[in-house]
């Protein structure tokens, strides 16, 4: 079975307006403090065979050189050299990646760079409360070309406030002149708890479609495979750890609010980051929720993460059993599609997934 590692670095400059993650401007002397808390995590999982690393946050480029090998060292001893994973990627802003950053990640074995842009727009960035400019990030984009990288993921965000479908499209074009080998579009979502929400922001949810519309057809035409809802690859580029998880395969998640999936228990940290540092140094549990899923639940959240990949699923006896009759209604709506013997979202489906992903979450209607 495939499992993933991915340990969460929670530290960010600045908050942005639409972040609901677990992410904490301003706390960047406690990343000693941090870091220590993780070895204590880490100890709990050692020799846990991992396939693929993911270092994700916050912001895991604010990390200086010393943290950097720190954090590598955790991983060696508990689990393997960085560069023993069949893929290894690190998420990094460009205001924080350097080329001399770059070059330790490098060294240390990291093989994927994933670079939070969201748009080369000037004015959209400054909504967006990034605080790094387009010209950072192509500066950062270059430089990390230059020191060796060679598959780089790179974010964008459409339907954003003021962004219009012409401004969408020139990020877009812009970002694909670059050639990276995956691109990570998203739609905004304005969640309870960021500014975006506070503010009273609303997408304009025909227009953020166009946008999406418009990325699948051009990134499609440019030899990408669209093979998740918000993820394109060059073929052989696909994340190998995210797949995992829509695969229903386990993982383990070290730090502040990260989740683990082994022997069919889920449990999550708390996401209280000082509080996280305590339970670590004091030999107590960080969990604040756990579950184990069975029956019709653990069946249905396979079902919908497997649907957020676009080549589709192959029902087994009992998801058909179980949900058939849910799978049939929106196949009625056009909404999913059966093709030999997997079931997929079509293309109007991919919009209205989430209308699809509640038929698979209790409580259910007819199971």
């Amino acid at each position: 079975m495939k499992r993933g590692l991915y340990i969460h670095i929670p530290f960010c400059k600045r908050k942005c307006n639409y972040c609901d993650f677990a992410s904490f401007a301003g706390q960047e002397p406690l990343m000693d403090a941090y870091l220590g808390a993780l070895a204590h995590e880490a100890i709990l999982y050692k020799e846990t065979g991992c396939n693929t690393l993911y270092i994700g946050g916050g912001t895991p480029s604010l990390l200086n050189d010393g943290q950097l090998h720190r954090l590598e060292k955790i991983i060696r001893k508990n689990f393997r050299p960085v560069s023993g994973f069949e893929e290894s990627t690190f998420e990094a802003n460009p205001e924080s990646i350097t080329p001399a950053k770059l070059n330790t990640l490098l060294t240390l074995g990291f093989n994927r760079l994933s670079m939070g842009l969201q748009s080369l727009n000037e004015n959209e960035l400054k909504t967006l409360g990034r605080i790094h400019t387009a010209a950072q990030f192509l500066q950062a984009y270059q430089a990390a070309r230059q020191s060796g990288f060679k598959n780089i993921n790179v974010d964008l965000m459409a339907g954003l406030p003021g962004q219009t479908l012409q401004s969408f499209t020139d990020s877009l074009h812009r970002v694909l002149e670059l050639g990276p080998e995956h691109f990570s579009v998203y739609g905004l979502q304005v969640e309870e708890g960021t500014s975006f929400f506070e503010r009273g922001v609303v997408c304009d949810q025909v227009l953020m479609r166009e946008m999406l519309e418009q990325a699948h057809d051009t990134l499609t035409a440019a030899g990408y495979h669209h093979y998740e809802i918000s993820n394109y690859a060059l073929p052989g580029k696909e994340s190998k750890h995210n797949l995992n998880y829509w695969q229903y395969g386990e993982y383990i998640g070290l730090g502040s609010s990260a989740a683990t999936y082994r022997l069919g228990k889920r449990k999550q940290n708390t996401k209280n980051l000082q509080e996280y540092i305590f339970c670590m140094e004091n030999g107590k549990t960080p969990t604040v929720f756990s579950e184990r899923l069975t029956g019709p639940a653990k069946e249905g959240e396979k079902l919908m993460l497997a649907f957020r990949m676009l080549d589709g699923v192959e029902l087994t006896a009992q998801q058909t059993e179980l949900f058939g009759a849910e799978i049939q209604k929106h196949i009625q709506k056009g909404l999913l599609t059966q093709e030999d013997k997997k079931v997929k979202l079509t293309t109007e489906g991919i919009y209205m997934a989430n209308e699809v992903f509640r038929s698979f979450v209790a409580p259910f209607e007819n199971v």
